[in-house]
């Protein structure tokens, strides 16, 4: 098992040959794919305020190119603004992913205000393969906490659904609680950081033990940490040299925080969940840096 971190553009990176020379030769199983939302916000290493024409075609080529090295029946998740959902469908359409679900996610915070519209609560998530029908798709039972409006407990917890209502979003300031990577002075390392729950539920619905996770813009490397305490092996593509940093501290020292298996019991009614979740000691995985390409 391998959790490998690469500095670099991931456009650049993301062909058969530049994989091999990173040391991989396998196909990619699955890609987590969150990139800046070109919302103008500050990246050390990227302008996040493109013309809208040149990010969605910027998107597309990097959607193609995963296609290209995933292996047949692989799956991508593809998590942007809900404004942008026309564009992600037809970003991966294009560039040959088969559509399966389009995944709301309401992260439990309170709605952003607007004055000529509804608050803003959710983000989208598509999901989509190559091909038709996905190689494999682990069908995911929870336990959350009975509705008011019920009258009997259940007895073997509830399918997950393409709503999710129960992750909740790492928001600004001390209400994320101790997740969220922090400066010395307690500033939120990036304000970004997506929640392993988050990707402890993608994992687990579409890869097994073994499987070749990608994350093409890794932030904090919240991919990896939740792929290694599953069994998988994983690639994460950043292009900021001080988040490549904070994935190498992340993976290589044990946080109380990012440590998976307090969620074990909310899936226990999933089939074969020992199968899809060899249950062992978070320990630091085999970290390898990459050189920048």
């Amino acid at each position: 098992m391998s959790s490998r971190i690469i500095h670099s553009d991931c456009e650049k990176l993301l062909t058969a040959k530049a994989l091999r020379e990173a040391g991989f030769s396998e196909e990619i199983d699955l890609t987590f794919l969150d990139p800046p939302f070109n919302q103008d916000k500050y990246y050390i290493s990227h302008d996040d305020n493109m013309p809208e024409k040149d990010y969605w075609e910027w998107m597309g080529r990097v959607s193609e190119r995963i296609c290209q090295l995933t292996a047949p029946g692989g799956a991508i998740y593809f998590m942007q603004r809900e404004k942008n959902t026309e564009h992600v469908l037809r970003c991966l359409g294009s560039s040959g992913w088969a559509f399966q679900n389009l995944i709301i996610w309401k992260k439990m915070t309170s709605a952003i205000p607007c004055q000529t519209r509804f608050g803003k609560q959710y983000q989208i998530i598509a999901f989509a393969t190559k091909g038709k029908r996905p190689k494999l798709f682990n069908k995911l039972r929870i336990d959350p906490p009975l509705p008011a409006s019920y009258k009997c407990k259940r007895d073997n917890g509830i399918y997950v659904t393409d709503v999710w209502n129960d992750i909740r979003e790492l928001t600004s300031g001390y209400f994320a609680g101790e997740e969220p990577l922090r400066g010395a002075e307690g500033e939120r390392f990036h304000k970004q950081q997506s929640p392993i729950q988050l990707l402890l539920r993608i994992i687990l619905s579409s890869s097994n033990p073994g499987d070749l996770v990608l994350d093409p813009f890794a932030g904090t490397g919240t991919t990896s940490v939740v792929a290694e305490q599953l069994g998988r092996n994983s690639i994460s593509i950043e292009s900021s040299i001080r988040n490549v940093g904070a994935i190498e501290d992340r993976l290589s020292a044990q946080r109380e925080a990012d440590d998976i298996s307090r969620y074990y019991e909310y899936y226990r009614y999933t089939p074969d969940l020992e199968k899809l979740w060899p249950r062992r000691k978070f320990t630091a995985a085999k970290v390898e840096k990459g050189e920048e390409i």
